[in-house]
């Protein structure tokens, strides 16, 4: 689904420009280059009807090793010949997702478009059917995976946005209703919680710190609203910037992942999770080989703030920055009025090459330095003005929902 302006309305991930079944991208500052980038969730009234005709049985605060299982010795082996013991392993705690969105009055009497992600498969058929049927909602699917065995399950906040009504499947079809824990839209990530007679299957998080080019990894969804489904492929970058926010940090993998996948796991060969499923490089509206994944170490403490706190609380220092400043670091081109910038008596044409004694050498790292701080806390800030360099204390404030500068 066509995500990476992380749009809260599931009507709208489908929408691709400036041709179908493509969606371009303005990157936020400071970055500067454009990707036609399509989401992978899945919207339209058909795909819940799909799912159930088909069987289907910058982190905001920093990394701790205590949210990462041990690394255990690879589930496959050699080659592999196959990943079936793999699948078995973790299979029963991807989930599948779906959501409904009531409409008013208005909006079910006007003709819903037709999803590019069903368009000319075979099931535009049933999806056509679906909608004159079920014309007062539209319907979605997605992906998401249970991380304890009390019900708490991982997806994209693209998934869940806007949702009236969030339903679950199991990989044996069993189904519960859920609730939203919590979200954030700056990473696309969202936290839902089921609640189940008995304990759930879950898997653990890995260490992406430890993923290498190259490595094999698997990844599972509901694509297409097809229901549980797992590919393969290797790891083909890190650390890719595609233009959704000011903390992008993606794995790109080949392992073909399609529209449906969206809130899904990567994982490892040991069964742990090292990514989440997040979007796809497509002219077509399907794989070709071009996916993104969220890394772990981005994830994992994102979850568990908002398991706990339902939201994010990210710091801000109220600058505009630029690139290119020379001699590392990245310079002040714009100071925010009355923000803690300004208070700490920072000045345009500063140079920040340091926060305590972290060096600075992007502004997108100087976003996620002071993001990962608290507000309220104090940071030192080492700067170059002019000729002269110096130290000033800064005391972080609570970033604006829609900023997207520091």
């Amino acid at each position: 689904m066509a995500l990476p302006l992380f749009s809260d309305n599931m009507l709208h991930h489908e929408r691709i420009l400036p041709s179908p079944g493509m969606t371009w991208i303005a990157t936020a500052r400071p970055a500067a280059r454009m990707l036609p980038i399509l989401l992978l969730g899945m919207t339209g009234a058909g795909t819940e009807a799909l799912a159930q005709d088909v069987a289907a049985p910058a982190p905001t605060v920093p990394a701790s090793a205590s949210l990462f299982a041990p690394p255990v010795p690879p589930v496959v082996q050699t080659g592999p010949l196959t990943f079936a013991p793999l699948v078995r392993q973790v299979g029963p705690a991807v989930v599948n997702i779906a959501v409904s969105q009531a409409q008013d009055s208005h909006q079910a009497a006007t003709r819903q478009p037709l999803p590019p992600s069903v368009k000319g498969t075979p099931f535009e058929h049933k999806f056509r059917e679906r909608m004159r049927a079920h014309g007062e909602e539209m319907l979605g699917a997605g992906s998401g995976f249970l991380i304890d065995p009390g019900g708490v399950i991982v997806t994209n906040a693209h998934v869940v946005g806007g949702a009236d009504q969030i339903t679950v499947s199991l990989s044996d079809g069993t189904e519960f209703p859920a609730r939203l824990v919590g979200s954030d839209d700056l990473t696309d990530i969202a936290v839902i919680q089921i609640h189940a007679p008995h304990p759930m299957p879950f898997v653990p998080w890995g260490d992406s710190r430890l993923v290498n080019i190259g490595d094999w990894i698997m990844a599972a969804g509901n694509p297409f609203g097809l229901g549980s489904s797992v590919t393969a492929g290797i790891v083909s970058a890190r650390g890719r910037d595609i233009g959704t926010s000011p903390f992008d940090d993606f794995f790109q993998i080949d392992a073909p992942i399609n529209p449906g996948n969206s809130g899904g796991p990567s994982f490892n060969l040991g069964g742990q999770v090292v990514a989440v499923n997040t979007a796809i490089v497509s002219p077509t509206g399907g794989s070709v080989g071009i996916g993104f994944g969220l890394p772990s170490e981005i994830v994992a403490p994102i979850v568990e703030e908002l398991r706990h706190n339902g939201h994010i609380d990210r710091g801000w220092l109220g600058v505009t920055l630029a690139d290119g400043a020379g001699h590392g670091g990245v310079q002040i081109v714009g100071i925010d009025r009355d923000g803690p910038a300004m208070k700490a008596h920072l000045r345009i044409g500063d140079v920040i090459t340091a926060v305590n004694d972290e060096p600075i050498d992007t502004a997108r790292m100087l976003i996620r330095s002071i993001a990962a701080k608290r507000p309220a806390s104090t940071v030192t800030l080492h700067i170059r003005r002019r000729h002269d360099t110096m130290s000033l204390e800064a005391c972080v404030g609570h970033r604006p929902d829609e900023d997207m500068d520091d």
